[in-house]
């Protein structure tokens, strides 16, 4: 973790989300701040996260701002092309002030390894890839087609892995990705899981309020984007209110996105906007009020490739907070609640709808259920089981490059001559 006595120094990047708001890579940073490695993060800005430079626990973090949040081609060509300059710019600035010895780039998009294999390249240092979002499956769910782009991503996605000297994967799931598409060797990929940690994710008394005189509450917490299947959860409650002629049960929806105001806009539509909450992006505080206060949580997520392979971490931040899910039946989801979820058909809002029903019509299930999760996440699941695994990839990337000099062929000493 040293280099002749003093501390090595770490240059996290991310692109979608600013800093400390991302919960993974803010346990990240402080993770290795605790291990004695100092950390710099260049993000974006965002509500609530406007200073463009800022020192939050020992930690360094630069923002830049972002021309919109993107919606189509030309808008993620501009979006992209916009936070590359900025994460060029920014990590000259810290070479030149703090320095750093490894770049972690996080994506998505599969595009900083642009940034990583310069500074590797032309400067030494190294690049580690912490592997969020499986791109090309995330542009096959936003647009529903695997044309040029799609290929484009693979691509992009393939040179990240080749210019990594280490991964990081939030699954085996994505390990295998790493491993088959990216061609990764498997030594070098590490599974990193996205772990809550519950001194944050605390328990708070309800608020009655949220339920809007309501009985009862159905919580959900995360984007609100295509993929995100916001539409089959509204449509989920549609059929509660209209056919099964339930009037006694309030959604809240926590959370912003691009697809916010649409979805508020089909709500209406729907007929159901009075029986529907969208905070939008809300701090820490009311999202905990939020969760603590619902009965029941649910994770839509469409049944797709992208969705199919990824961990949310909303599955277990519900599961910290003892709550009783439902969702999907997708294979990542399924192994990180196993017994604390039902799982409604793939993408059937109806069999959703009535999964939601069976649990608020049984408490005893709804306790037996999320109490199992929380044992599951305090056992098994929480951050301090994964903080071990991250430095060990922090070990692999540094030994790498010690073998690597180690190995590397040495002058011959001048042979010894005698007058």
């Amino acid at each position: 973790m040293a280099s002749a006595g003093k501390p090595r120094k770490i240059l996290m990047i991310v692109e979608n989300l600013p800093s400390p708001f991302d919960r993974r890579v803010w346990q990240e940073a402080t993770t290795l701040r605790d291990a004695g490695y100092e950390v710099s993060i260049i993000c974006p800005t965002g509500k609530g996260y406007e200073k463009h430079f800022e020192v939050v626990e020992d930690i360094y973090i630069y923002r830049h701002e972002l021309p919109l949040e993107a919606e189509g081609a030309k808008g993620y060509l501009l979006e992209y092309s916009a936070a590359l300059f900025h994460e060029f710019r920014l990590a000259f600035k810290v070479l030149f002030s703090r320095g750093f010895d490894a770049i972690h780039a996080c994506n998505p998009p599969d595009l900083i390894f642009l940034v990583g294999g310069f500074f590797k390249l032309f400067f030494g240092k190294k690049f580690l890839f912490d592997h969020h979002d499986i791109n090309p499956e995330l542009y096959e769910a936003k647009f529903g087609r695997r044309d040029f782009f799609y290929k484009l991503m693979v691509l992009f996605e393939r040179w990240t892995f080749k210019t990594a000297s280490v991964s990081i994967a939030t699954n085996e799931s994505y390990k295998r990705i790493a491993i088959e598409r990216g061609g990764m060797d498997p030594a070098k990929v590490h599974v990193v899981r996205s772990g809550p940690k519950l001194d944050r994710l605390r328990t708070v008394p309800p608020v009655p309020a949220l339920k809007q005189g309501r009985l009862f509450l159905i919580g959900y917490v995360g984007v609100m984007g295509k993929q995100e299947g916001i539409d089959y959860l509204l449509r989920a409650m549609a059929y509660i209110v209209k056919e099964r002629k339930r009037t006694d049960i309030q959604l809240g929806l926590v959370g912003g996105g691009t697809s916010l105001d649409e979805m508020q806009a089909y709500a209406q539509e729907l007929g159901i906007a009075e029986y529907v909450t969208f905070t939008g992006r809300v701090p820490d505080q009311q999202l905990l009020e939020m969760l603590n206060t619902a009965d029941v949580c649910v994770n839509p997520d469409v049944a797709n490739e992208m969705n199919d392979k990824s961990t949310m971490n909303k599955i277990m931040e519900y599961m910290a907070l003892a709550k009783p899910i439902v969702q999907f039946d997708l294979t990542e989801g399924r192994f990180s609640a196993q017994d604390a979820s039902l799982y409604a058909r793939r993408n059937d809002e109806v069999d959703m709808a009535e999964k939601i029903l069976t649990l608020l019509a049984d408490p005893a299930l709804r306790k037996t259920m999320g109490d199992y999760g929380q044992r599951r996440v305090m056992n098994e699941l929480e951050w301090k089981y994964e903080a071990p695994k991250l430095l060990a990839a922090y070990d692999a990337l540094f030994a790498s490059s010690a073998q690597q000099q180690l190995s590397a062929p040495q002058p011959a000493k001048e042979a010894a001559r005698s007058d």
